[in-house]
């Protein structure tokens, strides 16, 4: 694939056509040469030039306080079993997110965590059965994971309850690798020795109940004459869509996988 090399007056060019000049100057832009990407307003998009036409803002918007781009950019209409598929593609695309804990008397406290598998809606984890979050988790099993690809902004919110958190579970075994030998340490005692069979390793399996994300629709060239269109015009940018799978869908999934 040849390389694309886009600077700032190259791109004003391409745009001024239908975008104002001075709604453009208001998004800063970074250009990359010998890459197939660009940076606009702190978002980093792969080079297309898709692009959704902005929505009008209605007055009912205003009156009812809806927030009319997340209420424009919402997505009821695509069926829910590809929704779910599409939410798998995107989990199963990251591997690494964020898991939430809620501890008593701070809140939220989050950490990356590798997946180790995903069955269906559900996910699990290993982890070192001494590290604080087995504490959260005693006191309050409800969980979130989160995940967001940087490269264009996709993210998931998933919130769950964990059911398993034990250092016994035998799928232990099956989702141990040599990998993860590398964040215990062995102390040399022939237990203590980030095997699947270390008293420390432990397993949690986070059931979901709830399940929301955001996909994008736009390339960084639709992107920018998504924002600069609806900024000159007054309208409400859409560059993707929102959607939400509830805890019945969640159960139809799980009962599918």
């Amino acid at each position: 694939m040849n390389s694309v090399r886009l600077h700032r007056p190259a791109l004003t060019r391409l745009a001024s056509r239908t975008i104002p000049k001075q709604a453009l100057i208001r998004l800063p832009f970074t250009s990359f040469q010998n890459h197939q990407i660009c940076i606009i307003a702190g978002r980093q998009f792969s080079q297309s030039t898709s692009f959704r036409m902005p929505d009008t803002l209605t007055r009912q918007e205003i009156t009812s306080q809806t927030d009319p781009s997340v209420a424009k950019q919402y997505d009821n209409e695509t069926p829910k079993d590809q929704q779910v598929k599409e939410f798998y593609d995107l989990v199963d695309s990251k591997k690494i997110g964020l898991l939430s804990t809620f501890r008593n008397g701070v809140g939220p406290v989050a950490r990356s965590m590798a997946v180790a598998k995903r069955v269906g809606p559900d996910f699990l984890f290993l982890a070192n059965l001494h590290s604080n979050k087995f504490n959260d988790i005693k006191e309050n099993p409800v969980v979130q994971i989160t995940f967001q690809d940087f490269k264009n902004q996709d993210w998931v919110s998933v919130a769950g309850k964990v059911v398993t958190s034990s250092n016994d579970d035998p799928r232990i075994k099956e989702l141990w690798s040599t990998a993860t030998k590398a964040w215990f340490g062995d102390l040399g005692d022939g237990k203590h020795d980030g095997s699947a069979d270390d008293p420390r390793m432990a397993q949690i399996e986070v059931k979901t109940n709830y399940i929301s994300y955001w996909l994008h629709q736009v390339g960084a060239l639709g992107f920018i004459k998504e924002v600069g269109l609806a900024a000159a015009t007054g309208k409400v940018a859409d560059t993707g869509v929102s959607r939400e799978i509830k805890e019945a869908d969640v159960e139809k999934a799980r009962s599918a996988a």
